[in-house]
């Protein structure tokens, strides 16, 4: 896949007020993740350990996989979801109009979501103590997407680093919008299903996805 960057730097299409919508939140709202996940997720791990602490391994591996799902989440999400999906996309694009806005899910919300569809099916199919730990490691991979993003728009990186990096990757993201570049705190899945985004050397105003 190939693609020129649009005219603007904004998204292309979208001409409702940036600074109006649902998903522009306040401070309190917007740095709410940063307390309320980390403190559900020690919770529930320590949960899972009281309940079974024979279990601890597999509960760490529970853990573990509920992280890497999480990025799996992430990229879907923002390819499909707030790229495409009617309404939110509009909404979404908002954030590529006003990129140093507070803008994000109201906690309440991506909480209810987490608990119905991850929690939910996750205590249902693996029992309580393992769906605990999975579940806290979906909540601390979303923690870091979160913080990742926030990071990636308001922070300086030191040259070479992991920030540094991520900044790069999600700039193109915004320059060539729906090109590639989904995943916001790895590039794993952009690799795995070729949407990472590559400048050609001899055209900087040309990429490809691959």
């Amino acid at each position: 896949m190939t693609s020129s960057p649009p005219a603007k730097a904004t998204a292309a299409g979208h001409a409702s007020d940036p600074k109006t919508g649902p998903m522009y939140l306040s401070p309190a709202s917007f740095f709410a993740d940063f307390y309320v996940y980390p403190a559900l997720a020690v919770v529930l791990l320590a949960f899972a350990l009281y309940r079974s602490p024979s279990q601890w391994l597999g509960e760490t591996v529970a853990f573990v996989v509920g992280f890497g799902v999480w990025t799996f989440i992430e990229y879907i999400m923002h390819r499909y979801v707030l790229h495409h999906l009617t309404y939110i996309k509009d909404q979404h694009a908002k954030h590529h109009d006003d990129q140093k806005a507070l803008f994000g899910t109201p906690t309440w919300l991506s909480l209810v979501v987490m608990l119905v569809l991850g929690a939910g099916p996750a205590v249902t199919y693996m029992g309580l103590p393992m769906g605990s730990a999975f579940t806290a490691g979906l909540m601390l991979g979303y923690l870091g997407y979160t913080l990742a993003h926030y990071t990636i728009h308001h922070w300086n990186a030191r040259n070479g680093s992991y920030l540094f990096r991520l900044k790069q990757r999600h700039a193109l993201h915004h320059h060539y919008d729906d090109l590639g570049n989904f995943g916001v705190s790895n590039g794993i899945w952009d690799y795995i299903f070729r949407t990472n985004i590559v400048v050609r050397r001899d055209d900087s105003t040309t990429a490809e996805a691959h």
